[in-house]
């Protein structure tokens, strides 16, 4: 379906959408930049997004329809499940005795194509169509599922309140929960709680009962947001009803509980991880949602990039040492290493791990779970695995003295260690396993490289422009070096030669039908140290943080809060995202 760049030209020259001049300057710039000649003129503002899809979709042969407007029969629509939908920038639309009528913004994604194909047993006719009308079509399957919630608790709130009476601050025998987690209204609303916090992208789910209601949150891109409120008749069965599926005690409210359940659901296995707490008003629930599948993962895609990247990559061809990610809960150090891993994981490697929990599953790779209550810890799990005749090692977390020890003596005798740490920064990683009790010469034999990380949210693609002025300057300059940013700017390439910050531009949320606070999904930024030369003098002369910081960047490690700030000036993110998450 590639059409020839010959054609395009041609059915520009005769549009009369714009000049042979544009399409001259274009052209050249497109063979310089390596980009496509219409995402040229769509950036330079010569043509419309629309024009553009217009033009290929008559080069192609193919319709172009738009959506905008439009309103979609959610039995259509649902055919796609929302996450290939929205990553894929696809949406049915109309059902025909022809076949399923599908939006496209790439109508040559084949394999895409297929997939649905395959999915729905439907011949598929694709359409071309704009961002515009992808994203208000988008926008009905929140809608929907909306909808169907709300459906869902008038339709049934009353069968709820019937099986929860007599009284909810009555205790209820194990056999009474039983019959309540079972109790279809219930069932419904847990399988919805659960899929619309998937289909949102969330982390986690906070079930939390309250004087007079019950709360239900969903943190999002790590910020917690409020999802819907419950009557609080529904509190006793929703517990029980979370309790079955992970196995847990139903009539053990005092103390709390752990557990985990899976479905599997079109993408691929979700698992959940259950931790209940009594509190005032009776047990608060949050479930952490892991998708078991790191693949599509990359180094770049996390936010990695230039020197930082490269360091990473020196780091994992080596044979021998430890590789550590620090940073705090959620900053996504588990993730970073399964790309590592999923980097690693060649044929002619062994590759174990000690994990709690197994948050993505991976193909020929042995993954331990961790079981403190029957003794199989962190430290016990390594010791085994060094008997297992691994090449690699990933364990979880670094917590103790005792697993730190274990790992900087996996290194010495012959494996790469991978694992995780909780400190602020890659060169406080340092002190915190000396404080483990680690020599300082055990240290600088066996680590290589420590990553420290945050995530950030990204800005969505309705965002404010805008230029800093000399007070937003000022005050940027105080917390982060601009001069040392402009430099990685202009060494990666990001800028022109004879760029200032006054011609930069920056941007700033906007809210929008797609992102109510203006953000959609995250990025890593990062600081990633070498333990160079001199950094092991420092270490072993028992030098302080800041000092060896200062060191790390004479030898040009780009701190978390330039990268950030790197990432603002790309208009990736905010400023003010930035400061949010990291400030010195």
């Amino acid at each position: 379906m590639h059409v020839d760049e010959k054609t395009i030209i041609d059915l520009l020259n005769s549009s009369g959408l714009v000049t042979k001049t544009d399409i001259s300057v274009a052209l050249k710039k497109s063979k310089e930049k390596n980009q496509p000649l219409g995402s040229i003129l769509v950036s330079d503002g010569k043509l419309t997004e629309k024009d553009w899809n217009k033009i290929q979709a008559v080069s192609l042969g193919i319709p172009f329809i738009s959506l905008e407007g439009e309103k979609i029969d959610p039995n259509v629509l649902m055919l796609i499940p929302e996450p290939i939908a929205r990553n894929n920038n696809i949406i049915a639309y109309k059902k025909s005795s022809l076949g399923l009528e599908v939006a496209m913004l790439d109508v040559e994604n084949l394999p895409v194509i297929d997939f649905i194909k395959k999915k729905v047993g439907l011949r598929i006719l694709p359409r071309m169509t704009s961002t515009q009308s992808i994203k208000e079509a988008l926008a009905q399957y929140k809608k929907s599922l909306q909808a169907d919630f709300e459906d869902i608790i008038k339709k049934e709130t009353g069968s709820i309140k019937t099986v929860a009476d007599g009284g909810a601050s009555e205790e209820k025998t194990e056999k009474e929960l039983k019959e309540l987690a079972e109790d279809l209204p219930i069932v419904k609303i847990i399988d919805t709680l659960v899929s619309h916090a998937i289909l949102q992208g969330a982390s986690d789910i906070h079930i939390e009962p309250c004087e007079e209601n019950l709360i239900v949150r969903y943190r999002i891109d790590g910020i917690l947001h409020d999802a819907m409120i419950l009557p609080k008749d529904t509190a006793p069965g929703i517990v029980a009803r979370i309790k079955v599926l992970s196995n847990l005690k139903l009539d053990e409210k005092r103390l709390p509980q752990d557990g985990r359940f899976k479905i599997v659901n079109d993408q691929g296995n979700v698992s959940f991880r259950v931790s209940t707490l009594p509190t005032y008003y009776g047990e608060k629930t949050v479930i952490r949602i892991l998708r078991e599948n790191a693949k599509g993962f990359s180094l770049e895609g996390l936010g990695f990039h230039g020197e930082a990247l490269e360091r990473i990559h020196d780091g994992m061809k080596k044979r021998t040492g430890m590789l550590l990610c620090a940073g705090p809960t959620g900053s996504g150090k588990t993730t970073t290493l399964y790309t590592m891993l999923d980097i690693l994981n060649t044929p002619d490697v062994n590759i174990s791990t000690v994990e709690d929990p197994i948050e993505y599953q991976m193909p020929r790779i042995n993954q331990t779970q961790t079981k403190s209550e029957i003794g199989l810890t962190f430290a016990n799990g390594l010791r085994t695995l060094l008997r297992q005749d691994p090449d690699i090692i990933m364990v979880g977390e670094i917590r103790d003295g005792e697993t730190a020890s274990l790992a900087v003596n996996a290194s010495l005798t012959g494996h790469l260690v991978l694992s995780t740490i909780h400190t602020n920064s890659a060169a406080g990683a340092i002190p915190r396993m000396i404080d483990m009790g680690v020599e300082p010469f055990l240290i600088v034999s066996t680590v290589k490289t420590v990553i420290a990380q945050r995530l950030v949210r990204k800005l969505a693609e309705e965002k404010e422009k805008y230029f800093l002025n000399e007070v937003e300057m000022k005050a940027l300059e105080k917390i982060v070096d601009l001069n040392r940013v402009m430099e990685f700017l202009k060494l990666e390439k990001i800028v022109s030669a004879d760029s200032t910050w006054k011609t930069i531009p920056f941007y700033k949320s906007k809210q929008s039908e797609e992102a109510k606070d203006g953000y959609k999904g995250r990025v890593g930024i990062h600081e990633v140290l070498n333990i160079s030369t001199s950094i092991k003098e420092m270490i072993l002369k028992g030098a302080s943080v800041d000092e060896t910081e200062k060191m790390a960047k004479e030898e040009g490690m780009m701190t978390m809060i330039e990268d950030g700030i790197f990432l603002a000036a790309q208009g990736i993110t905010s400023t003010e995202e930035v400061l949010r998450v990291v400030s010195e």
